[in-house]
This record gives structure tokens, C-alpha cells and sequence, in this order.
């Protein structure tokens, strides 16, 4: 995921820098904190103290997204966040150029309700991203008149998922949302691929896996276990690119590498004919009228995006229903016709 997000990046350089629409180049630092989370934090200062950079594009997880905020409030940088992420948040030093749970939870889950039903196992990696999901999604289910049969989270990395499987067995729910990561995710996947051959009340394509994280970047490692995934998303290949000011269409690997090239085309347009605006706040670079048309909130600082949910049939995404673009909502302050979650402020 790192890898797709990197390639996004390196593929916007090269075309702002190769653009003489543009009277800026990027001059691209690059640090690997190689997803030790401790190492993010020490690595994001060493760019922002030791060289000129002032925005930095990367983090795949939302640990280590929470783990840069207090270095770039204390060294004046921002953080352009290319990944889909579990919302509630809106940092004032960072640009969040993927989907929040408003534009992929939320409207994944009135797509299974519609089609599947509303009786759903929960499960997840033992981290933020998954317990906040998972917390909405009990919240919505519960609140549209379904039930939530089980919820089950795994250590970051572990691949013990048979108990999890054999509790979704006995417990027949109409979709599983999954909110694995990195090698558990592959082998639930493959547990529940083994599960719908031995089971036919789990054939293909009753009871979906759900995803809001999975793109055509780790189909690959999944091979046809990943068939009948149900995943939301701004992007699939062959839809048109998420919009980056740039009115036309790019070839992209994935939603991950096309948010991040989004980020650099953003970036660009941002700064270009503005000498030194790169040293100013994101909350001033945010209220020039060239955010507003590239679809980035002012307030939240979150952008405007396409949603799709799609279906993975013979290794690839198939698009079965897509929405006009959706601005970014990561507290679900704004109305929808979707079940929205009861939620209350803790002090």
C-alpha cells in the first residue's frame, strides 16, 4: 500500500516538473520509516528540521498519521494523507485527500443493507482503524433496525483467524465487515474463500466480505480468494480519475496511487505563481479560492469525493453503483438519507 502511495507521488512530481504551466518544481526527500510506527515521528522532524520541505505526503495507517500531528505543530508542517481513514478527526495541519466514513462505510453499508440484509459480524485489527469502524458500524446497523451476531479483533500481524471463521459459520450473518490489515486480512480472506467451497450458505454471493481499505494494490497477494469482495471507494480501474483540478483522466494502479498523485497536483496548483506560500499555513493555502474548485473544505480540510462500490470477480473490481461526489463529512454533521450512528460527546 506504501509502494502504490509512493508511486502516485513520484508520477505527480514528474508531471509538475516537466509542466511549464507550473513556475515551481518539487524536490522530492524521501525518508522509509519502514512501518515501525516509532520511527515515523523522529523521521517526519528530521525533514521538516534539516531540509526545506514543508509538506509531507505519506502514512498508511492511522497510528502513524496520530503519530506525526505533534511534529508538524511544533516545526510548522502539514501532512497530505492520500489513504482512506475512520474519520473523526480534522487536524488543522493536515489534508485528507482519501475517503472518510461518509464517503465509503457508510454508503458500503446501505448498499449491503439493500441488497443482503441488516444482520452483520464485525471484525478487525486491534488498532484505531479498526475499533472506530467497527464502533460506527455497530452504531448505523444497530440505528437502521439490524444486528450486529459477533465482533472479533486480532493483534496487528496475526494470522489466527480460525476461531473468527467457525464463529461466522454458526452465526450465518448476511455480510462480514472486514476491517483486517496487511497479513491478517490475506488470510482471513483465504479462511473465508475455503469456508464458501465447504459451505453452501456461503457461496458467492451470499454473505459478502465488506471492505473500505482494500484496493487492486493487494489483489495480487490475494489471488481468487479475494472473488465476491464487496469494497467502497473514490476509484476503481476504468472509472475517471478523482478529481484533481486537472480536468482529464490518468491511468492509475489504484485509488491509493491516484489520491497521492491527486495530493501533488493539488499541492502544485496551490502554490504555483505564489512565491514562498509553501512556508505558509495549511489553513491559509486552504481559503484561496483554488481550494475551493479543487473540492478541498476550508473547514475540515478534507476533499470532495466520487463514491463506488464495486465487487471483485476474476481478480479484478467491477463498479456495481456509483454516487456523484460527496464532501467530506468526518464528524457526520450533515444530513443523509443513510441511518446515521446516535453518537455522544464523552468529557
Amino acid at each position: 500500500m506504501g509502494e502504490a502511495s509512493r508511486r502516485g507521488v513520484l508520477k505527480g512530481i514528474a508531471e509538475v516538473n516537466t509542466d511549464s504551466g507550473y513556475d515551481l518544481n518539487f524536490d522530492p526527500v524521501e525518508r522509509d520509516p519502514a512501518g515501525d510506527v516509532d520511527a515515523y515521528a523522529p523521521l517526519s522532524e528530521d525533514i521538516l528540521s534539516k531540509t526545506r520541505a514543508r509538506h509531507i505526503i505519506g502514512c498508511t495507517t492511522s497510528w502513524s498519521r496520530k503519530e506525526v500531528i505533534p511534529s508538524l505543530e511544533r516545526l510548522n508542517g502539514a501532512l497530505w494523507y492520500p489513504v482512506p481513514y475512520e474519520g473523526f478527526e480534522a487536524s488543522d495541519r493536515i489534508v485528507y485527500t482519501h475517503a472518510c466514513p461518509n464517503q465509503h462505510l457508510l454508503p458500503l453499508l446501505d448498499h449491503v443493507f439493500r441488497s443482503h440484509g441488516k444482520r452483520g459480524y464485525l471484525t478487525g485489527s486491534n488498532y484505531i482503524w479498526g475499533w472506530e469502524m467497527n464502533r460506527l458500524a455497530r452504531e448505523v446497523t444497530i440505528s437502521a433496525g439490524g444486528e450486529v451476531l459477533g465482533e472479533r479483533y486480532l493483534p496487528l500481524g496475526s494470522t489466527d483467524v480460525s476461531r473468527i471463521v467457525e464463529e461466522i459459520e454458526a452465526l450465518r450473518p448476511d455480510f462480514v465487515l472486514n476491517q483486517l490489515i496487511g497479513p491478517s486480512q490475506y488470510e482471513f480472506i483465504a479462511a473465508m474463500a475455503g469456508l464458501r467451497r465447504r459451505n453452501q450458505y456461503f457461496a458467492n454471493p451470499r454473505c459478502p466480505v465488506l471492505s473500505c481499505n482494500l484496493t487492486e494494490c493487494e489483489l495480487p497477494v490475494m489471488g481468487a480468494s479475494a472473488d465476491g469482495i464487496v469494497a467502497a471507494g473514490p476509484w476503481f480501474r476504468g472509472m475517471p480519475t478523482m478529481p484533481t483540478g486537472r480536468g482529464r483522466e490518468e491511468d492509475f494502479g489504484s485509488s491509493f496511487e491516484a489520491a497521492a498523485y491527486a495530493s501533488v497536483i493539488m499541492l502544485a496548483q496551490l502554490l504555483n505563481h505564489r512565491p514562498g506560500a509553501e512556508n505558509l499555513p495549511l489553513s491559509q493555502l486552504l481559503a484561496l479560492p483554488v481550494a475551493r474548485r479543487l473540492g478541498i473544505s476550508a473547514r475540515t480540510h478534507h476533499t470532495r469525493l466520487p463514491v463506488a462500490i464495486a465487487r471483485v470477480e476474476n481478480r479484478a473490481f467491477h463498479v456495481l453503483n456509483t454516487l456523484e461526489p460527496l464532501e467530506g463529512d468526518p464528524y457526520l454533521t450533515a444530513g443523509s438519507d443513510i441511518a446515521r450512528p446516535a453518537l455522544r460527546v464523552v468529557t
